[in-house]
C-alpha cells in the first residue's frame, strides 16, 4: 500500500520538479558573481561559462572533443560491462565457477583502478587503448557484483516451479532468472556509468591529446577557468544523459513489474 501511495505521489509531482534545484543553484551562483561575493578567478559567473562554451562550440572544438570522449566511454563500457555481465551470470548460475574465480575477482576489486594509471601507461602508452582499458576495468566490477547479486536473489521457488513445468535450463535462464535479476543488473549499469565518466575524467587529464579532459587541462595551462568549469559541466551533463537513457530502458524492460510500471 505504501509503495502504491508513493508511486501516486511521484506521478503527481510536476515534471519540471527535478530542475528546480539546479536552476536555483545557477541563479544563486549568478547573483553571487554579480555582487562580487564569488571571485571570478576562482569560479567564473554562469554567463561567462556559457560564453566560453559557445565560443568552443563555434570553433568546432567542443563537438570534436565530446565525440571522442563519448566514443571512449561507450567502447570501455561495452567491453567492461559485457565481461562483467557474463562473469556475474556464470558465477551466479554455477557454484563451481564462483568458487574458482570470485575470490580472485574480489581481491582485484579492492585495488583502486585509477592507481594503476602509471602501470597502464607503461603497458599501453598514452593512446586510446590505455583509456579504454581503464574505463573497462572501472565498469567491470559494479556490473559483475550486481549481476551476481541479482542472479543469486531470484526466488528459488520460481525456479522450482519452472522446472516442474518442464522448462529447459536455457528457458529457465531466459524466462525466470534474467527477469528476476534485472533490477539489480540495472543498478549495476547505472553505477557503472558513473564510474565510466569518473575514470574518463582522470584518464583524459593525465594522458590524452584529445577529449573533454584534455580540453580542460589545455585551458588550465592558459588560466582559462571558465573553459575548465564548462568542461566539468559537460561531463556532468553527459553522465546525467546516460543515466536517464538507462532509466528509460529500465522502465521498458521492467514494464511487467508493478513498481516500475507506476514510475
Amino acid at each position: 500500500m505504501s509503495a502504491r501511495v508513493g508511486s501516486r505521489l511521484h506521478a503527481a509531482l510536476p515534471r519540471g520538479m527535478p530542475f528546480v534545484v539546479p536552476v536555483l543553484v545557477l541563479l544563486g551562483w549568478q547573483v553571487g558573481s554579480n555582487r562580487g561575493w564569488i571571485d571570478p578567478d576562482v569560479l567564473p559567473a554562469p554567463v561567462a561559462v556559457a560564453h566560453a562554451g559557445w565560443m568552443s562550440l563555434r570553433s568546432g572544438e567542443l563537438l570534436r572533443n565530446v565525440e571522442i570522449s563519448t566514443w571512449r566511454a561507450a567502447v570501455g563500457f561495452a567491453i567492461g560491462g559485457g565481461i562483467g555481465f557474463a562473469l556475474g551470470l556464470l558465477n551466479g548460475l554455477s557454484g563451481l565457477a564462483e568458487r574458482m574465480t570470485d575470490s580472485t575477482l574480489q581481491m582485484v576489486r579492492n585495488i583502486p583502478h585509477l592507481a594503476l594509471i602509471p602501470l597502464v601507461i607503461l603497458w599501453f602508452g598514452i593512446g586510446e587503448a590505455a583509456k579504454i582499458f581503464l574505463v573497462a576495468l572501472g565498469v567491470f566490477f559494479p556490473i559483475y557484483v550486481n549481476t551476481l547479486h541479482g542472479v543469486r536473489s531470484v526466488d528459488p521457488h520460481l525456479i522450482e516451479m519452472g522446472r516442474a513445468y518442464g522448462m529447459t535450463r536455457r528457458a529457465l535462464i531466459r524466462r525466470v532468472v534474467l527477469p528476476g535479476a534485472l533490477p539489480s543488473i540495472f543498478v549495476g549499469l547505472r553505477y557503472g556509468l558513473g564510474i565510466t565518466w569518473l575514470t574518463l575524467i582522470v584518464a583524459e587529464t593525465i594522458a590524452a591529446s584529445s577529449g573533454i579532459g584534455y580540453m580542460a587541462m589545455n585551458a588550465r595551462e592558459f588560466m582559462l577557468v571558465d573553459v575548465v568549469v564548462f568542461a566539468i559541466l559537460i561531463y556532468a551533463a553527459l553522465g546525467k544523459l546516460a543515466d536517464s537513457a538507462v532509466r528509460v530502458l529500465e522502465r521498458v524492460c521492467l514494464a511487467w513489474n508493478p513498481t516500475y510500471r507506476q514510475q
